[in-house]
C-alpha cells in the first residue's frame, strides 16, 4: 500500500511539473512573438509578407536573411502555440490555426495581404 502511495505522489508529481513547464513554455513563446510584433507588422505593411488562411506567415516578397529568420521563427512558434491549443481542445492544430487566421484577418490593418478560405490573396 505504502509503494501504490509513493508511486501516486511520484506520478503527480511528475504530472505538475509537466504542467509548469509547458505553462512556462507558453510564456516563453508569449514573450518571443510579442519581441518580434514591431519587425512582423513592418514586413506586412512592406507587403514582404501576408497572413495566410492557416495561421501563418506567408512570404511574398524578397526577405534578407534575418527576415526570414524572423518569418520562420514566428511560424514555428505559431506552430508550438496551435498544438497546445488543440491538445487542450480536443481539437487539431489545422483546425486551431485556421480559426486563428479567420481572427488575425478579422484585426489586421487596411492593405495587409490576406488569405480567405477559399486560397485567394488580396489586400484587406
Amino acid at each position: 500500500m505504502k509503494l501504490f502511495l509513493r508511486l501516486l505522489l511520484v506520478t503527480a508529481a511528475l504530472f505538475s511539473a509537466c504542467v509548469v513547464s509547458q505553462a512556462e513554455d507558453a510564456a516563453a513563446i508569449q514573450q518571443r512573438m510579442q519581441s518580434r510584433l514591431t519587425t512582423v507588422d513592418a514586413l506586412k505593411q512592406r507587403e514582404a509578407v501576408g497572413e495566410n488562411n492557416r495561421g501563418f506567415l506567408h512570404v511574398r516578397g524578397t526577405l534578407s536573411a534575418d527576415e526570414a529568420a524572423v518569418v520562420a521563427a514566428e511560424n514555428a512558434d505559431r506552430t508550438a502555440i496551435y498544438a497546445e491549443l488543440a491538445r487542450r481542445t480536443g481539437s487539431n492544430a489545422d483546425t486551431v490555426g485556421r480559426t486563428r487566421a479567420r481572427k488575425i484577418a478579422a484585426g489586421s490593418a487596411a492593405g495587409i495581404w490576406i488569405e480567405d478560405e477559399s486560397g485567394r490573396w488580396s489586400r484587406k
